[in-house]
């Protein structure tokens, strides 16, 4: 893995695994990373991956890659390749990849050896009795006239049900804890069920699949994880983790730590949530760069530099708290405004011919590649003639603070010299076609009325020497900061009807056609771009990444 990019804050799991190194109870730290392979990884995930390596990397250790493939109804092989890929792209490198599935057999012998001391029993009534006898968080529950039924009796029941003898649902097999307890985690969970399934890597030699709260706890036992670090809504699951790892003979025991979920606002995290903005195309696809999976901020633009120190900066503790999508974004900001190289493009373009200009000619100018970083050298920009400008960059009536092009105004050039609009020329229906201006040749590098001062200053590419693009202009997905607040309310009304805007006649310098994707650029005035996989030298394709300002912060503050 990749050095941490900043220094480390202190937070409670780190002072609490220093201590317990610290007092000798463990030589080195091992985690472990389980996602499930049935979805892919979004935001929240990368708090959780960073979490584990970090902290397994910083005391001598390591971390596992562990998929929970304990699911075959939702489980593929593509979901298990994409986030492998995630999981590297963001800098991390696990020691082994591990499934759950690996550990069916040993599994398996554990759950027999729980029935012969009398700690789990085959249930035969279906799911929905046992559910509505679990109780609730103020009753008890009720105990299942098969409670009692003899170990013997449960043993032969659930060989036959591992031989396939049985339909799905006719049995399941449950610990036996106490029916009475506080936690209904702890009410004689269901730890195996029939499911006559085929498995991506066991295929058909299972037909009994573990529960994941079962599974999960014998699997970091069995990779000798000393700390499983899980967000919060795994606290109540603890006292289960820990039943099951006294009373199995595992090879080790390991630690549960518990700490808050990532919650961002503008957003959502929950994975049915955006399965459903997918299957009802209200996005296009997983990657989809309005999504907040790790694949879709990818494709936007995101730097796996920006999400390490994000997660960093927003450090780890035991409260829930939503954080703003813009600290997200100005994490981004902060990694490419040292290294995007600068460039100009011209969105909504509008020509502006330089009358004084000669015609045919072609001059070339001097721009800097980034201007904090002189040793990246130059790059050649093609003045003509003919030139396109942001159609925004223009008013014809133009208010008294407007600082940009306006009739008889002047304003400089970016890297060039300072023109001057004398004639607006509109079709029949008075929209504007072009402007013809003049450019102020004393105004150029090196002569003498170079320093002279203009309150604007604009970028452009040349007419002939810009290459057409489209640029897909991204934005979040959501209108409201907490659109799944109000359960009442379905939150795809929520959705941001301008969270993409495709300009499909962009104009850019010629060299970014050959950028390759997910290669950042600074277009100057505009913010932070790169190419999306869509791009070819022909028909390039640019994502916005991040504008070069919170304009959300704004707008929020205007609206207070």
């Amino acid at each position: 893995m990749t050095e941490p990019d900043i220094q480390a804050p202190a937070h409670f799991i780190r002072n609490r695994i220093r201590k317990a190194l610290d007092a000798g109870q463990y030589q080195r730290v091992i985690t472990r990373f389980p996602p499930e392979p049935n979805g892919y990884l979004h935001l929240g995930h990368a708090k959780s991956i960073a979490l584990n390596f970090s902290m397994a990397q910083e005391f001598g250790g390591y971390t596992n890659l562990r998929f929970d493939d304990t699911n075959p109804a939702k489980e593929e092989q593509r979901y298990i390749d994409a986030i492998k890929e995630d999981v590297r792209w963001l800098g991390y490198t696990w020691k082994h990849e591990c499934h759950a599935s690996d550990y069916f057999e040993q599994l398996y012998a554990w759950a027999l050896h729980l029935i012969d001391q009398g700690l789990a029993y085959v249930d035969s009534q279906d799911a929905e009795t046992i559910r509505a006898q679990r109780g609730t968080l103020t009753e008890p529950g009720v105990e299942s006239p098969f409670r009692h039924r003899p170990p013997q009796e449960s043993r032969d029941l659930f060989e036959r049900m591992r031989a396939g003898e049985f339909p799905d649902g006719a049995h399941v097999l449950r610990a036996k804890i106490d029916m009475n307890a506080g936690n209904i985690n702890l009410r004689d969970p269901v730890i195996y069920r029939i499911r006559h399934l085929s498995h991506p890597r066991t295929g058909d030699q299972w037909c009994i699949y573990p529960s994941y709260d079962y599974a999960h706890g014998q699997s970091d036992a069995i990779e000798h994880i000393t700390h499983s670090l899980c967000t919060l809504e795994f606290e109540d699951h603890r006292p289960l983790y820990e039943w099951l790892l006294n009373h199995l003979p595992v090879p080790s025991h390991p630690v549960q730590i518990e700490f808050s979920r990532l919650n961002l606002d503008y957003t959502v995290l929950s994975k049915r949530r955006l399965t459903r903005l997918v299957d009802e195309g209200h996005v296009n696809g997983w990657d989809d760069p309005r999504m907040p999976t790790l694949a879709g901020v990818r494709r936007r633009g995101f730097t796996p530099e920006a999400i390490r120190a994000f997660c960093s900066e927003i450090g780890v503790t035991r409260s829930d708290s939503v954080i703003p999508f813009g600290v997200l974004e100005n994490a981004l900001r902060n990694d490419l405004n040292t290294r995007a190289p600068r460039t100009m493009a011209v969105l909504r373009p509008l020509k502006l011919i330089l009358t004084n200009f000669p015609e045919g000619e072609t001059e070339w100018l001097d721009a800097a590649i980034h201007p904090q970083r002189p040793e990246l050298g130059t790059r050649r920009v093609a003045m003509t003639r003919e030139i396109f400008i942001e159609a925004d960059d223009f008013m014809e009536e133009a208010p008294k603070k407007f600082f940009r092009l306006k009739p008889g105004g002047e304003v400089r050039l970016r890297n060039a010299f300072i023109i001057q609009c004398h004639e607006v020329i509109k079709d029949e229906q008075g929209h504007v076609l072009a402007l013809h201006c003049t450019l102020d040749p004393d105004t150029r590098s090196g002569r003498p009325g170079a320093d002279r001062k203009v309150k604007g200053t604009i970028h452009w590419v040349s007419a002939t020497h810009s290459v057409a693009a489209e640029v897909r202009l991204y934005d979040r997905l959501f209108q409201v900061p907490q659109p799944d607040g109000d359960k009442t309310v379905d939150f795809i009304t929520h959705i941001n009807p301008e969270s993409l805007v495709v300009v499909a006649d962009a104009r850019i310098e010629p060299a970014l056609a050959e950028a390759s994707p997910g290669e950042p650029f600074q277009f100057e005035r505009l913010g932070y771009f790169t190419p999306d996989p869509d791009s070819t030298p022909k028909r390039p394709v640019f994502n916005r990444a991040v504008t070069l300002r919170d304009t959300w912060a704004k707008l929020e503050k205007q609206g207070a």
